[in-house]
């Protein structure tokens, strides 16, 4: 009976391996595919590099220089750095001449070197909607960004340093963002007319550090410190407005007719020469919501024709020059006596007055 039952074991066990065998065939002939290939040529089955960077690559092939560039853009398409590239001297870096280009750096450096021109030109071409986006550009002889003569270009997120111009200028309708511009030897943003300014950062340049030619543009958001003449310096109609504007050497910001002037913060403006935080140099003006302190002039408003409300002013020579004629919300000196302090549920009135357009110093 023992031995009856080890045989019928044994026969169990030896179907089941032969079942293993047989599934492991089937499956190996399954994921093998079919013997016979599809009729017609062999293809293959990858994405072509096209496919893959649909871009085009800035290099000797595709874009060769000439006498005064390393490499040169001369068709519309999106262009893109694979390396850094390192400047010759009396040659631009890349010039762009064609509208439509949008040039990538790739996180790449553009390094100048003595007698080098332009880190990237569009200087000869007057064109149309041109991009320079993310990367650095250090130490070129002319400027770093020169697209003043294009049109609706966007320039963003990029460092520029030491240019011995202008950091980035452009032309009319253009946007700047996520820049930030350091040490260059005149302006470290310059615009047109109808910009817009956003976020970026302008500092311990030449000369000034944002700039606008012409009117019509906005500019937010921004830190504009340390520059040796003004920090923002605009005609008409311009909105400057949430900007830090410190240690500038002469006016934090300066602008002529029909701009508004709204919630900035101007510190320690004038260091060089005698400078106010804020510099209304025309009428029709707007100032409001500003804080001016430890300057020569707070707020400085040369002609009539303005208005001024809501602003603070403290610790400057002169906390306000403001010529006649203007309108202006009550101005308020709580330079006396200070206020009691504060230590529980209740205070009297620091303030002084319910006008909501009161403007103070302190």
């Amino acid at each position: 009976m023992k031995r009856l039952t080890m045989r019928v074991w044994t026969t169990i066990g030896v179907g089941r391996a032969a079942a293993c065998v047989c599934v492991g065939a089937i499956a190996g002939l399954m994921a093998a595919g079919p013997l016979n290939p599809p009729a017609g040529p062999v293809t293959s089955s990858y994405k072509t590099l096209t496919e893959v960077e649909p871009r085009i690559a800035v290099n000797a092939a595709n874009t060769p220089g000439d006498a005064d560039s390393l490499f040169k853009i001369t068709l519309p398409g999106s262009y893109y750095l694979t390396g850094n590239i390192t400047g010759v001297a009396g040659r631009h870096g890349v010039e762009i001449a064609a509208r439509g280009v949008t040039l990538d750096l790739m996180g790449f450096a553009l390094n100048g070197v003595p007698g080098s021109l332009c880190a990237v030109s569009g200087r000869l071409f007057s064109g149309e909607n041109v991009a320079v986006s993310n990367g650095t550009i250090r130490e070129w002889t002319e400027d770093g960004i020169d697209l003043g003569v294009c049109s609706n270009a966007r320039v963003t997120n990029l460092m520029v340093d030491r240019a011995g111009f202008t950091g980035i200028r452009v032309g009319d309708g253009s946007l700047v963002s996520g820049c930030t511009v350091s040490e260059c030897g005149f302006v470290g943003i310059s615009i047109n007319g109808s910009c817009t300014v956003l976020d970026c950062v302008s500092f311990a340049n030449a000369r000034i550090g944002i700039e606008s030619i012409n009117g019509g543009s906005s500019i937010t958001n921004c830190v504009v410190n340390f520059n040796d003449q003004a920090g923002i310096s605009v005609p008409d109609s311009t909105t400057i407005s949430g900007c830090v504007v410190r240690a500038n050497g002469e006016d934090g910001i300066a602008f002529d007719s029909d701009c508004l002037i709204l919630n900035n913060l101007c510190t320690l403006n004038g260091f060089i020469a005698s400078g106010a935080g804020i510099h209304a140099l025309g009428t029709g003006n707007r100032i409001e919501g500003n804080s001016c302190h430890d300057a020569d002039h707070g707020i400085s408003v040369d002609l009539a024709g303005n208005i001024i409300v809501r602003n603070a002013c403290s610790a400057n020579t002169t906390n306000w020059l403001i010529a006649a004629n203007n309108l202006y919300g009550p101005i308020l000196d709580r330079t006396g006596p200070a206020s009691m302090p504060v230590n529980g549920n209740f205070a009297p009135d620091a303030i002084g007055t319910t006008n909501p357009n009161a403007n103070y110093s302190y």
